[in-house]
Parts: C-alpha cells; sequence; structure tokens
C-alpha cells in the first residue's frame, strides 16, 4: 500500500489500483482501509469461477455465484456477439472496490457531507463517485503508447456517466480490432469496459500488413482462445482509417440506442470519432 497526498495504490497480483477521495484524512484513511479489505479477496472469488467466466455468454449459461463475477455476467448478458464476462473484469472490479466506499459515504451524514468526490482507477477502467454540486474531470488520450491530452472531458453530479473504460490493440488487453483507443462513458464501469472492448473490435479492416496471431499463443489463459488478435497496423491510407472507424461507430451507435453507454470516442492514427447519445458523431 503507497499512500501519497489523498490517492492510494493498491496492487494484488495483477490487479493494480489507484484510489482518491476528496475528504478529511480520517474519513479517506477509513475509506481505504474498507477498500484494501475488499481487494484482499477479490482474486480469491473470481479465481473460484474463473472457469465459467472465460466461457462465450450464452442465454442458457449458469449465473456465477460472486458478486463480481455476477457484474462481470449480467454485463455481457443479452449481446448477440461472442464475449466472455472477462471482458468486464477490470470495470467490475473498479465498480466493487467503488461501491464498498460509495455505501459507506451514504449510510453516514458526517461522512456524505464531507466526501466531495471519489473515484476507483483500475489500469484505465474508472469508477467514480461525486457529491451534488462536485464534478469530474478526465482525459482522453488517442494513443495510449504515446500519451497526449487530447480531450478534456468534464462530468458533473447531474450526468448519469459513473463510469469510462478504454481499450485498443495497443492495450493490455488483447484486441480483434485496430483501433488505437476506444473511451466509452457509461453509467458503470462495467458496462463501460464490455461496450469499449467491442466497439474496438468492430473498428477493422483487411488490409495487407496488419499483423495478428491467435490470442492464445500470446496468452496460455486467454479466454478468446485461438481468435486472431491485433499485434501489429502498419500506416494506413485516410479512407481505409475512415472504413474502419465507421464500422465501429455502428457498434457504438448500437450500444448507445440500446441504452448502455452515453458516448464514444474511437481513435485511430490520428482520425477520431465522437459518438454521442443524439447519435451525431463529430
Amino acid at each position: 500500500m503507497n499512500q501519497e497526498d489523498h490517492r492510494l495504490h493498491l496492487q494484488e497480483g495483477p490487479i493494480n489500483l489507484i484510489l482518491d477521495v476528496d475528504a478529511f484524512k480520517d474519513i479517506r484513511e477509513n475509506l481505504f482501509f474498507s477498500a484494501e479489505k475488499r481487494l484482499s479477496t477479490v482474486l480469491r472469488e473470481l479465481v473460484l469461477e474463473l472457469d465459467l467466466l472465460k466461457l462465450p455468454w450464452k442465454i442458457h449459461s449458469p449465473v456465477p455465484k460472486g458478486g463480481i463475477a455476477k457484474r462481470m455476467f449480467y454485463a455481457v448478458s443479452d449481446l448477440d456477439v461472442f464475449v466472455t464476462p472477462m471482458a468486464a473484469v477490470a470495470g467490475a472490479v473498479a465498480d466493487e472496490i467503488l461501491d464498498v466506499m460509495r455505501k459507506t459515504v451514504e449510510n453516514s451524514d458526517y461522512y456524505l457531507d464531507n466526501v466531495k468526490r471519489m473515484y476507483v482507477n483500475n489500469g484505465g477502467d474508472l469508477s467514480f463517485w461525486l457529491k451534488n454540486g462536485s464534478s469530474f474531470s478526465v482525459g482522453v488520450i488517442d494513443n495510449i503508447e504515446a500519451p497526449e491530452l487530447n480531450t478534456k472531458v468534464s462530468l458533473h453530479h447531474e450526468s448519469p456517466v459513473r463510469g469510462i473504460a478504454t481499450s485498443g490493440w495497443r492495450g493490455r488487453s488483447q484486441s480483434l480490432g485496430i483501433a488505437d483507443a476506444v473511451t466509452v462513458l457509461a453509467k458503470s464501469a462495467v458496462e463501460a469496459d464490455v461496450a469499449a472492448t467491442l466497439i474496438a473490435n468492430d473498428v477493422n479492416i483487411e488490409y495487407p500488413g496488419i499483423e495478428k496471431r491467435p490470442a492464445s499463443e500470446l496468452k496460455d489463459d486467454s479466454d478468446l482462445g485461438s481468435m486472431p488478435v491485433t499485434i501489429g497496423v502498419p500506416e494506413l491510407p485516410d479512407f481505409m482509417i475512415s472504413e474502419a472507424l465507421n464500422k465501429g461507430v455502428k457498434t457504438a451507435r448500437k450500444f448507445i440506442n440500446m441504452g448502455i453507454i452515453e458516448t464514444a470516442y474511437l481513435s485511430l492514427q490520428k482520425q477520431t470519432l465522437v459518438v454521442e447519445k443524439n447519435n451525431n458523431e463529430k
């Protein structure tokens, strides 16, 4: 555990969290303690049902028992594409840890009066809470390997957005598509996580020089099995970039129309499209 200012860094196996609580020190430390206590049980809980969570969702799939596993399962339920609950794991963990702190805050008048905002960042997937009158600002970048602030989004208490996630072929997770980054704003991190993954998968084209390999060759325990995931993308002609992005836009609109997400930012080789709830992209 490493605490700096009003942030806390927690790590448990592959889970790497940054927590931030804008509050008095005594409140902050109590909330951090509750988050750390919950995190200590997360890996064991997930491992118990890992085989089930790596299976693609189907209409008759058994519902897992663990709280985080259920978040993952329901986030992919009823989607008509290949997807496993593992697509939602980072967002689900962020939501769970945030919820532990949120419930403590909302059950105490003292805490509620004195906590302005808080968030959990799980490797770039964020779950956050805002007190009435507070706001949360987040930067959106187009290429995680050359991070540069491209867009800044300010979210107020009145906004339904409480989760943000990013996916792409350059990230830590495997992608079927070629997007440099797809950042999604949704009501929860788990919903944003699934949508970002599937939108990024669909930012895709056939083009010489795009390199793909079976997921299982790159990661033994990949839930994608032998499906080809992207490991390299050459410079593309502008019209091919537009074609790939527009495929992702169709998927983003689908998620918006289903009420799952609010906004999506799709980026590929310095071209960016923004798809918002009014169905107009920029």
